[in-house]
């Protein structure tokens, strides 16, 4: 890495806005409960954290190959991955425009029994009125 693309990176300690600031608690949630789902007895109820920062009944993800799901179909794909992946980021930078905030990671998913993938993703998460997280587009660089 250069000292200039490094400039270009956003401190995390540095985040001061309200949306932004709730993009790390989801993305924080989801470390910890995929690090939760390999425990004997996890159930989707361990998904409840992350659904509380959700409106569930407007929720929609759009992923890979313009996959749009809702909350209950994201939950079963998110204990498919869960439960037999480990995963980690590398946080690079965050933006908040209006109700929308743009996160840039490099995504670390290492299937268990399987070969580690690396990919640079951009996920734009839209919030409503209410705070909620309403919607994610994901975008994803593979090598």
């Amino acid at each position: 890495m250069t000292s200039s693309a490094a400039a270009t990176w956003t401190d995390r300690d540095a985040v001061t806005g309200e949306y932004a600031k709730k993009v790390l608690a989801y993305t924080d949630c989801i470390k910890r409960t995929v690090e939760k789902a390999k425990e004997p007895g996890f159930d989707e109820s361990g998904w409840d954290e992350l659904a509380a920062m959700l409106d569930t009944k407007k929720f929609r993800r759009v992923g890979n190959d313009k996959v749009d799901m809702g909350w209950d179909v994201y939950r079963g794909l998110l204990m498919m991955w869960g439960t037999t992946t480990d995963f980690w980021a590398e946080f690079h930078r965050i933006s908040e425009v209006g109700d929308r905030v743009y996160l840039e990671l490099t995504e670390h998913n290492h299937p268990r029994g399987g070969t580690e993938s690396v990919v640079n993703s951009c996920t734009v998460y839209q919030f409503d009125d209410a705070g909620k997280l309403v919607h994610l587009d994901i975008y994803l660089q593979h090598d």
